[in-house]
């Protein structure tokens, strides 16, 4: 749950002059759920923030910035990456990126949780480009009509268009770099 985030919702739909019940409209999301959102009492998964954002005519990073709290150093060491996790997700993210204007990257570490069930894992597109890394496990990844393993030292890059999605199915953690322009946190 993200008191920061909710603030961020609620002030673009006040400035734009939209009831909750206008929100709801636009994003079929329901006034109790948008309303526990923007109180910081649920969180919000990717699909329904993307669906916020279109209706609120912003970029999804105008939101996703509430969980960086990045500080103004040029290097961000080890201990100081902070974590978080947008919603139910099998996801735990940890934000590489340094802290300075016009970004176009976002470098991130990323731990999927086993036990993510293969029925659940639908592709999905969006602008930009994605390039991962699998530094411990067995990540599946799923680009167009193809399922691939990938194993440590095992990379792809693909355009983000392409219908895609990835995956731990495994019963043991896997941690990725994860580097997507553009940047999403």
């Amino acid at each position: 749950m993200n008191e920061k985030l909710g603030k961020k919702i609620k002030e673009i739909r006040t400035s734009k002059g939209l009831k909750l019940k206008d929100l709801s409209k636009k994003t079929n999301l329901s006034i109790g759920f948008l309303s526990l959102i923007e109180r910081g009492l649920t969180s919000a998964g990717l699909a329904s923030l993307q669906s916020i954002a279109d209706a609120l005519e912003v970029d999804i990073t105008y939101f996703l910035s509430a969980w960086s709290k990045n500080s103004k150093k040029k290097v961000l060491r080890s201990y100081e990456h902070e974590a978080f996790r947008i919603d139910d997700s099998n996801f735990v993210y940890f934000s590489l990126a340094g802290d300075f204007e016009n970004k176009t990257i976002d470098p991130m570490i990323v731990l999927l949780l086993p036990g993510e069930s293969r029925e659940k894992v639908l592709p999905y597109l969006h602008q930009g480009e994605e390039f991962i890394y699998v530094l411990e496990g067995v990540l599946t990844f799923l680009v167009e009509d193809k399922e691939y393993e990938m194993n440590p030292g095992d990379s792809i890059h693909i355009p983000s268009t392409v219908p895609h999605n990835w995956a731990n199915l495994t019963s043991k953690l896997v941690k990725a770099l994860c580097v997507v322009s553009p940047k999403i946190l």
